[in-house]
């Protein structure tokens, strides 16, 4: 291909002081007159993002040319021109220059002997062009007197349509139907060797449409169709903070591409051939590294079809592989050594055509199949999907196309189900093929629906009667006990009589006497002290058999007085969790009152949080542990357990460490006992830690497991941030934690609360999702907070996230607290409300 002559002599002269003298104003274009020469000059984006030029990897001499950012300290390169056929080059000798040819092309060539080393293949001849690199990272050549407005349409070739390994914002992962373009990923081979490896991220061109991540001819990860809010298989991508997606499928063309709704941080896509993984990662203003926002296959359940046919992945069972309901593994033997790639077959057979021989089993937050067997309705109702399945023989489940907004369109899949997977945040519905004795108490049909709905709203009635009486009753009967004079507060829990009490006949604990554990504390020595809080202090013992102890002797005068005690020893008793403090006896003798829990060797979660020694020995990894363990804990205690329990004095200060920085719930002094269809209760004496109450509790004195939640809710930001809620504001408008982690989630940088002692080691998918809980169990009303069980799932699982409301409490300072009595009693007027509280601490 022959290169532009030089016809005049100034032309010529101008290239040679470009070619002998670099030039130092930065330059975002390439034309006829001016290109680029492998000396150090380069092309930079008007808005200076990005920058293309000449490079070398390693210790190789090789010459490539490129775009990488020029905004950050890292060299990442996003774009290569001739990856797969590199500039054999010294360091005396680089003569190449990327240039405009005389039949309209961008070439690389070596000036030298004209070799061309790569080239933009357009066909059609045009003069009067410029090559420009856009702020998006889009190197384009247009016509010169254009109107520059970054319409693709004026483009004649556009680096967007040949990516490498990396899709930047606004490029589209996909096909040009007109054309027949594919635009996919492509892995380097290595970090040194930008030459195309195996490792590929393609879409697949079926009725429904999939990205799969490909090892060669091998599947290794599969998307599952767009479904709406997202790919069916890869729920993180539907809503996120930091970036919003987009699908598009018509007769023109097939795509996917995402936007960045944060301007300040700098997202990627690329297929990393060393992991074998397709990752985003984010690099944040301030920081020195690449951070792995979320990547694919992310554990056990995504490689391709690890179950086989029929086989559902469960990535939080044991084994992980399960046949679906209705389905039998179709060899037992190897199905029990883990050898799951015969997979499952149905456990009844069904006669296709014969009436009332088959019908179809909904099964609810599913990946669905693989989509090459299968078809696609855009304008059928599901009803409609289901009556067209059942008309061939061939036909093997259904779904919709779209599940939002009550669904529409729809798939319908032939032959063997391939590559399922539990994935609880979908909402997507598969409808299975099968006998129709499997499928009675499905549900799924119109009359399986009709009675369900019947049985519904009788049992709705008689509960709603059933829970009208039992109000009525409730109230009687606690008027009859305000008629003898009786303290409201003693609806908490039925205790004991005084001689059952004095002979501890109903607290199911072992006793010590006083002088075993005054042995055991060196006679409660101050040495031995581990801290006081409002009960009263706590002495590390070690008893006569070794075992190392923890001692809550309760004081005279302590706000936490016998019924909390008696209350907490009866609580102790019945929970039994590994993320709840283990109580090991009780001590009643005289006036003495005491309880004996394991040592927890770490003390606190506050002793490491709040201090800007300690805080630093908790990586992100335990953080995170923690934060899950909690949730587990006060799960159980909300619902897992035998009794309800709601505990009103969730704090830092009362989850307790053990060796292995296991975190134990601790302090159950104040917690209430619900019946198992009672979530909440009230009462004019409202205690706790002020900073962690819910709004209805402090204000009202009306406690639930939603109050719980809240308080959870502030847990969860005081770990991410390492920062207190309580007496502490954040920036020059005087916010208290929740405020400000609201301010920074509005803004769009929730990163910003994230604790700098983190340093690297923090996973930003995870870290955003824990403060994205965090705000949504901070809700102002309780029946807009998640349930522990839903926040455990959001925790642990890459569910789809509601996006928070303000929250409660958003307070612009910290509300001040006059002291009013040495039993600690508070009281402060908010808006005219009076709330009077126990400070507890």
């Amino acid at each position: 291909m022959a290169f532009l002559p030089l016809m005049h002599f100034m032309v010529i002269f101008k290239l040679l002081i470009i070619f002998f003298f670099p030039i130092s104003i930065a330059i975002d274009t390439i034309t006829l007159s001016q290109p680029l020469y492998d000396n150090g000059s380069t092309l930079i984006s008007s808005d200076g993002t990005f920058q293309l030029g000449f490079f070398s990897l390693g210790n190789s001499t090789d010459r490539y040319v490129g775009i990488w950012y020029n905004v950050i300290s890292v060299k990442t390169i996003v774009w290569v021109a001739n990856r797969d056929n590199p500039i054999q080059s010294n360091n005396n000798n680089n003569s190449s220059l990327l240039a405009i040819s005389e039949e309209g092309n961008l070439v690389l060539i070596n000036n030298n002997n004209n070799q061309t080393f790569w080239s933009t293949n357009i066909t059609t001849q045009r003069s009067n062009l410029l090559v420009r690199l856009l702020n998006t990272g889009n190197l384009v050549v247009e016509d010169d007197n254009h109107d520059s407005n970054n319409n693709e349409e004026n483009f004649h070739w556009q680096s967007f349509d040949h990516p490498c390994d990396t899709l930047l914002p606004g490029m589209k992962l996909g096909w040009d139907l007109k054309t027949g373009l594919n635009r996919k990923l492509t892995a380097w081979k290595n970090w040194d060797d930008p030459s195309s490896g195996n490792l590929t991220w393609s879409m697949i061109l079926t009725s429904n449409p999939e990205v799969i991540l490909w090892e060669g001819s091998i599947e290794i990860h599969r998307s599952g169709p767009w479904n709406g809010p997202g790919f069916s298989g890869q729920p993180i991508l539907r809503i996120t903070p930091i970036v919003e997606t987009k699908f598009v499928n018509n007769s023109n063309e097939v795509y996917y591409s995402y936007t960045l709704l944060n301007k300040s941080v700098i997202s990627i896509t690329y297929v990393n051939q060393t992991l074998l993984h397709r990752q985003r990662i984010t690099w944040i203003p301030e920081n020195t590294t690449w951070r792995v926002y979320e990547s694919v296959p992310r554990d056990q359940c995504d490689p391709y079809n690890p179950c086989g046919p029929y086989g559902n992945c469960l990535v939080n069972e044991t084994p992980i592989c399960q046949c679906l309901e209705g389905f039998e593994p179709k060899s037992a033997q190897d199905w029990n050594t883990f050898d799951w790639t015969q997979g499952c077959v149905r456990s009844q057979p069904w006669k296709c055509g014969v009436k009332n021989q088959d019908g179809f089993k909904r099964f609810a937050s599913m990946k669905v199949p693989d989509t090459r067997n299968s078809w696609a309705y855009g304008n059928l109702t599901l009803e409609d999907c289901k009556a067209k399945c059942l008309e061939n023989c061939s036909c093997t489940a259904y779904s919709n196309l779209d599940i939002r907004e009550g669904g529409s369109g729809c798939s319908i899949w032939f032959g063997d189900l391939i590559d399922l997977k539990l994935v609880s945040s979908s909402q997507q519905d598969l409808y299975i093929r099968m006998g129709v004795s499997n499928t009675a108490s499905n549900g799924d049909t119109k009359e399986a629906d009709n009675k369900k709905k019947v049985l519904i709203i009788t049992i709705t009635v008689v509960v709603s009667v059933i829970v009208l009486l039992l109000i009525v009753f409730f109230y009687v009967y606690k008027g009859r006990r305000k008629q003898r004079g009786m303290n409201d507060e003693t609806e908490n829990i039925i205790i004991s009589t005084e001689k059952e009490e004095e002979d501890g006949e109903d607290l199911e604990l072992p006793f010590f006497d006083l002088a075993t554990i005054s042995n055991a504390t060196n006679g409660f020595s101050n040495d031995n002290k581990l801290g006081e809080g409002g009960f009263g202090p706590v002495y590390k013992g070690r008893l006569s058999d070794g075992r190392e102890i923890a001692v809550k002797r309760l004081s005279r005068s302590s706000n936490q007085g016998m019924k909390e005690f008696k209350n907490e020893v009866i609580l102790c008793t019945k929970l039994q969790h590994r993320n709840l403090v283990k109580v090991l006896g009780c001590c009643i003798q005289g006036e003495e009152k005491m309880l004996l829990y394991e040592y927890m060797p770490n003390k606190s979660l506050d002793s490491f949080l709040f201090d800007s020694t300690q805080s630093k020995l908790l990586d992100w990894s335990k953080r995170f542990q923690i934060m899950c363990a909690i949730a587990r804990g006060l799960l159980y205690l909300h619902q897992d357990s035998r009794l309800r329990i709601i505990h009103r004095d969730l704090k830092a200060s009362n989850i307790l460490l053990d060796n292995d920085m296991n975190p134990k719930i601790s302090d159950f002094g104040l917690a209430r006992i619900c019946g198992d269809d009672q979530i909440e209760g009230n009462t004019n004496r409202v205690v706790g830690t002020y900073g962690y109450m819910a709004p209805e509790y402090a204000i009202d004195g009306l406690f639930s497991t939603k109050s719980d939640v809240f308080s959870f809710g502030i847990l969860l930001l005081e770990i991410v941030s390492g920062k207190k809620n309580k007496g502490l504001t954040f920036t020059g408008d005087s916010y208290n934690l929740i405020g400000h982690a609201w301010r920074l989630w509005k803004e769009g940088d929730p990163i910003e609360l994230i604790d700098d002692c983190l340093g690297e080691s923090y996973i930003i998918s995870e870290a955003l999702r824990c403060i994205q809980v965090g705000l949504l169990c901070l809700q102002h009303h309780p029946e807009d907070r998640p349930n522990m069980a839903s926040v455990v799932v959001m925790l642990t699982n890459e569910t789809v996230l509601a996006q928070p409301k303000e929250p409660g409490f958003l307070l612009e300072r910290v509300i001040p607290i006059e002291v009013k009595s040495s039993t600690k009693q508070m009281s402060s007027s908010v808006n005219e409300v009076t709330i009077s509280l126990i400070d507890a601490r």
